[in-house]
């Protein structure tokens, strides 16, 4: 209901994550493979999740699915140790152990580096075929029919630095997540209570806004967004002003935000 809601393309979905198996993180699935089928799908769709799922999904098929249009591939994780779980020309996926009720882990998503970019002009003034740009992107020097050496710094321009992004949902916060989310771009962590509500966070293993930003502000993260609030709160006034005081760039997130991780060029070689 939502994707459609919101205009998001169905179809684009190849991948799903979950993070573990509690039933609000869970039970979207079965619509979500029944629209699917009913829409025809005949691409594979990859699923990644805790072990334990394949009961659920053992039982979506023979209840649900018997003669579903599409294959759903299974990746099953466990949840002590991080593991990538996927990775193609673009990015990696990795999972984040975290600490909950039950076996949980967050995902970090990394692009992977980009080739240097050439600079346009030069493709014409060294008169540069197909294999001489892709050299160069490599980070080659170019050299010239009469033996001159023309080197790469003055053929490009620097790559878009790879950009990250990191989810972690239902999870107490723990100190060695500092190390595992060091300069992520942007974070999404879970900050389900107000400060004045510390006890419970611990009690439920779940975090509060100013945890959230504490652990943001430590790991050097550049954006921190903020979500999976408790109802008990009407206004999100106060976690967004706890977070805010010790991480400014925290935000409050609601279902169809939008929001652009900044694209950053990676240091220049010359000079």
């Amino acid at each position: 209901m939502q994707l459609r809601r919101f205009g998001i393309n169905m179809s684009r979905i190849n991948h799903v994550f979950i993070s573990h198996l509690h039933g609000d993180h869970v039970f979207g699935l079965y619509g979500l493979f029944s629209t699917f089928n009913l829409l025809g799908r005949k691409s594979d769709l990859h699923v990644y999740a805790y072990r334990d799922f394949q009961m659920t999904l053992d039982h979506f098929k023979t209840q649900f699915g018997i003669n579903l249009s599409f294959h759903i591939i299974f990746h099953p994780f466990t949840a002590e140790q991080p593991y990538e779980i996927y990775s193609d020309k673009n990015m990696t996926v990795q999972t984040l152990p975290l600490r909950h009720s039950v076996p949980v882990v967050g995902f970090i998503f990394r692009e992977k580096a980009k080739l240097l970019n050439i600079r346009k002009e030069m493709i014409t003034v060294y008169k540069l075929g197909i294999k001489d740009i892709r050299s160069i992107k490599e980070g080659n020097d170019h050299i010239l029919d009469d033996g001159k050496v023309i080197p790469n710094n003055m053929l490009t321009l620097p790559p878009v630095k790879p950009r990250s992004y990191a989810f972690c949902t239902d999870t107490s916060v723990f100190s060695s997540l500092v190390k595992s989310l060091k300069n992520i771009d942007l974070l999404y962590f879970e900050a389900t209570f107000c400060d004045e509500d510390r006890k419970l966070a611990k009690i439920t293993n779940h975090s509060t806004a100013s945890q959230a930003a504490t652990l943001a502000k430590k790991a050097g993260v550049k954006k921190l967004l903020m979500g999976h609030f408790s109802n008990r709160y009407k206004s999100l006034k106060n976690l967004l002003e706890e977070a805010t005081s010790i991480f400014p760039q925290a935000f409050a997130v609601d279902d169809g935000d939008v929001y652009a991780v900044p694209e950053e060029h990676a240091p220049s070689l010359q000079g």
